[in-house]
């Protein structure tokens, strides 16, 4: 078989500001995605009809009408853009911070890139759940690809070595949360075997758009063959 155009190797320090770059782009993909979703939701295309019309009736300005709904357009890509830029923030300043530190000086955790000539093109980390209940879970994050290095198998890679390396510490499960506007992930998840145990709002806006987190969960074959 044809080598693999990729291979994939644990995190060093001299990767974080590509492992950065990479997280950042894949996360503002995502913007323009909630923008449109946002603008195929009834009730606010409802809002934007009754407000342009009622400036319109109000001032009988079709300029004035026009300026009202770009004004409200502006606004939902501000949305749009505020969900996505909060949570990068919150990654910039726990995990991702300190890759080395979060991810591969403790046990039972570590961080994963994958490189094609010499470059960083993929991402992923796995940390131990806190507090899982009975099982033993390892979250699965980050996960991120190259939009030039997509659909060549190697998402699919850096998620097969979590599950090894979940397997290998004595995991029960992997779980993951993924938004519901990340198409893409969601169904190479599903496709892997990852079931949807539920879902929750990242924000007060997250909710309001109706744009949940999904949770997904994977049962390791070990843990199923101890009968948990």
């Amino acid at each position: 078989s044809p080598m693999a155009p990729y291979h994939i190797r644990k995190y060093q320090e001299s990767d974080h500001k590509r492992v950065l770059a990479l997280f950042s782009s894949g996360m503002t993909e995502h913007i323009p995605t909630t923008f449109h979703y946002m603008l195929r939701q009834p009730p606010v295309i409802l809002f934007l009809l009754v407000v342009s019309l009622t400036v319109f009736l109000l001032t009988d300005s079709w300029l004035l009408m026009m300026v009202s709904s770009f004004t409200l357009l502006a606004f939902l890509w501000f949305l749009a853009i505020y969900t996505w830029r909060k949570y990068m923030a919150m990654c910039f300043h726990t995990d991702l911070a300190d890759i080395t530190r979060s991810y591969m000086n403790a046990y039972g955790s570590c961080f994963w890139v994958a490189e094609s000539g010499g470059q960083v093109v993929g991402i992923v980390g796995a940390l131990p759940v806190k507090n899982s209940p009975l099982q033993k879970q390892l979250r699965l994050c980050h996960l991120s690809v190259a939009l030039e290095h997509r659909h060549k198998g190697t998402g699919k890679a850096l998620v097969r070595t979590v599950l090894q390396f979940a397997e290998a510490q004595g995991y029960d499960e992997v779980v993951l949360s993924v938004s519901i506007l990340q198409y893409a992930a969601l169904s190479l998840y599903q496709w892997m075997g990852f079931q949807k145990t539920g879902h929750s709002f990242f924000s007060r806006i997250s909710r309001l758009r109706n744009t949940p987190v999904i949770h997904l969960m994977y049962r390791l074959p070990c843990a199923q063959e101890r009968g948990l």
